[in-house]
């Protein structure tokens, strides 16, 4: 079994899951470690990516109730977190609370910070970023550790 399951079977068997799976493990944006230390410590109960990525990937949105292992930049987990809100947003529609929720400074701050990396990112999907673009906005809690 590999680190990030052993995390995960860790947790099962503290909260008493069975059958349940983590929807996916990841690591946050391009500061992983900076991102998920923000998860850790309660700061950043939410995050927003590109709809378009969804449709072009094929990948399915994310689903209040899943569960979701956030890695640093090691690909080591360190916290599990668990979806409760899924709405889509134009980007310039993001609301404010929802922006803060991020954990990533101020309002201004925080559409700087997804201006510059959605600019960085969609390129390399031959996308272009407009601040009409939808964003699926997750707000999540942490339920691990405690």
């Amino acid at each position: 079994m590999n680190k990030i399951d052993t995390y995960w079977q860790q947790y099962c068997e503290l909260e008493g899951l069975s059958n349940i799976r983590y929807t996916e493990a990841f690591q946050f944006g391009e500061k992983a470690d900076w991102l998920a230390s923000l998860v850790v410590t309660g700061t950043k109960t939410a995050t927003c990516s590109s709809y378009p990525l969804y449709e072009l990937e094929g990948d399915p949105l994310p689903k209040v109730g899943d569960y979701q292992i956030v890695l640093n930049s090691q690909d080591e987990p360190v916290a599990i977190i668990k979806t409760y809100s899924i709405e889509i947003y134009p980007f310039n529609e993001v609301p404010v609370d929802f922006a803060l929720a991020e954990g990533e400074g101020t309002y201004d701050e925080w559409k700087e910070a997804h201006i510059a990396f959605f600019g960085r990112l969609l390129p390399e999907y031959d996308l272009v970023f407009s601040e009409e673009m939808l964003t699926v906005c997750d707000r999540f809690e942490k339920v691990y550790p405690k």
